[in-house]
């Protein structure tokens, strides 16, 4: 029979000793192992470490273990294990010569039995926060095997765990027989689940001051998996191309809507009394609204003459559709810049600000920073979102690791046509913004010029797990194909 160590959090509470009791009686279970800030004295070896992600912990870990496989529990809550559950893991692990294996699960939310599914792990699904559960089950040949070829993990306090599952994800390029990553679309275990907040509250975690250490070491590890993979991009940036068409303005900002009438005028607001020195317009890209929007727009555009109201004839657009639209018309100005049909730039400067950033170097794009507010315009946490872990040295390489890049953002015309958007309502702009950054340099704003409004009308407020999930693996087949192109951009 094949046996495992097993490995989990501890602190002599009783998720802990629930966890020891879920391990103690399975057959395959050789050992299990304690990580823990002290040793306990309770019989049960163990890792003494403050960090169960550290470098130091990963490397106690590997070097500790005797068994073929071990099971790494990341997270220290009660855990159940459905019917053979160990024995399906370790089966999966065999028959794919896997390096990794993690599974999909229940969740228990205030005394509710839910399930969660997890994805599939991609080449570009580098993102720190990659949701695999709570039981990671490792191949220690293959773990070895990868150190070896890709090096020692790095001095990481909390980026250990990520920094070895990037090497491991290292093979996806080479293995031809063998799969690194591997999901087993079964529910083979049940955990309470202590973060319940909404998926609205949990999108800007990583820019918590509390994370700024843990963000370092996770772009520093991400920086280092590109390298390695020929993925990496120098801050070496093609020049922006001359001008050779006349626009009717110099700026057009863009708004696609659909069905938002208590909006929307507010929005178009907050454009016509922009103060500028260039002439610009607001093209609002209506997607056949039926909550009144239309006729809210038709009224707006008589009172304001530099609102252009586009109706598509096609009926299938998503937001990216919508932006096509914009900006092969007629009317798009030389800059086309963001305006979401329920935020609101910030003051009357914005727009001068973005263009005078676009005059100020050679960028292909400019994205500035945002002020989180609740639909009354009241300051809500985390506050501000500045995304000042971008650099021009290493902006568009750690831009892989995280999910958006900030708003508003605002982009040469020319080069949005020839680029276009996806033709999706999520991950549009983050899909446009790392194709352009493969070649051209970005620039950034950092002070508040946008009100981003948080409220139920959100699309991504209280998205479920389902919905989670096919917005993140449509995020990570973006990055995969990013990964994917760079590494032909560099050959």
């Amino acid at each position: 029979m094949q046996r495992i160590t097993v490995f989990i959090p501890y602190t002599n509470s009783p998720e802990s000793n629930d966890l020891i009791k879920t391990f103690l009686y399975e057959p395959m279970v050789e050992k299990i192992v304690l990580l823990s800030e002290k040793d306990h004295k309770n019989g049960y070896d163990t890792i003494v470490t403050r960090s169960i992600s550290s470098s130091d912990t990963i490397n106690s870990v590997i070097k500790k273990v005797n068994t073929d496989y071990f099971i790494f529990v990341n997270k220290q809550t009660k855990i159940e294990l459905n019917q053979f559950a160990v024995e399906r893991f370790l089966d999966f692990a065999k028959s794919y010569d896997a390096s990794l294996v993690y599974s999909d699960f229940y969740e228990i939310k205030s005394d509710l039995r839910e399930e969660h599914p997890v994805q599939d792990y991609q080449l570009g699904s580098i993102r720190d926060g990659f949701d695999f559960g709570a039981i990671l089950l490792f191949s220690t040949k293959k773990i070895r095997s990868a150190l070896k070829k890709h090096g020692s993990l790095g001095k990481f306090n909390f980026a250990g765990l990520y920094d070895l599952r990037l090497k491991l994800s290292s093979e996806t390029l080479t293995s031809k027989n063998s799969y690194p990553i591997i999901r087993i679309p079964e529910f083979l275990y049940t955990l309470v689940e202590t973060d319940v907040r909404k998926s609205g509250e949990k999108l800007f975690d990583y820019v918590d001051p509390k994370n700024w250490q843990v963000q370092l070491e996770m772009e520093n590890a991400a920086t280092k998996f590109l390298q390695s993979i020929k993925a990496f991009l120098k801050p070496k940036f093609q020049k922006v191309p001359k001008e050779s068409f006349d626009y009717p303005v110099e700026a057009s900002v863009i708004i696609p809507v659909r069905n938002r009438v208590n909006t929307i005028e507010n929005a178009i607001e907050s454009v016509v009394n922009q103060k500028t020195y260039f002439s610009f317009n607001c093209i609002v890209v209506d997607n056949h609204s039926t909550d009144g929007t239309t006729e809210k727009l038709k009224q707006l555009a008589e009172k304001f003459s530099n609102l252009i109201h586009i109706i598509p004839q096609r009926k299938d657009l998503g937001i990216g559709g919508c932006w096509n639209e914009a900006i092969i018309s007629q009317f798009c100005g030389k800059y086309s810049v963001q305006l979401d049909s329920d935020d609101l730039y910030s003051n009357e400067k914005t727009l001068q600000k973005i263009v005078d950033a676009f005059n100020d170097d050679e960028f292909a794009a400019v994205i500035g920073t945002y002020q989180m507010v609740n639909f009354d315009l009241k300051e809500i946490p985390p506050g501000v979102i500045d995304h000042k872990e971008w650099t021009r040295n290493n902006g568009r390489n750690n831009a892989l690791r995280i999910n958006g890049l900030g708003a508003p953002r605002a982009y040469r015309t020319s080069i949005l046509r020839e680029v276009r958007f996806p033709n999706v309502s999520y991950g549009e702009d983050y899909a446009v913004c790392l194709e352009i950054s493969r070649k051209y340099e970005i620039g950034r704003i950092y002070e508040p010029i946008y009100l981003c409004r948080r409220w139920e009308g959100n699309t991504d407020s209280q998205l479920s797990i389902t919905a989670q999930n096919k917005h993140n693996h449509y995020k990570d087949t973006i990055r995969t194909k990013e990964i994917l192109a760079r590494i032909k951009f560099n050959t």
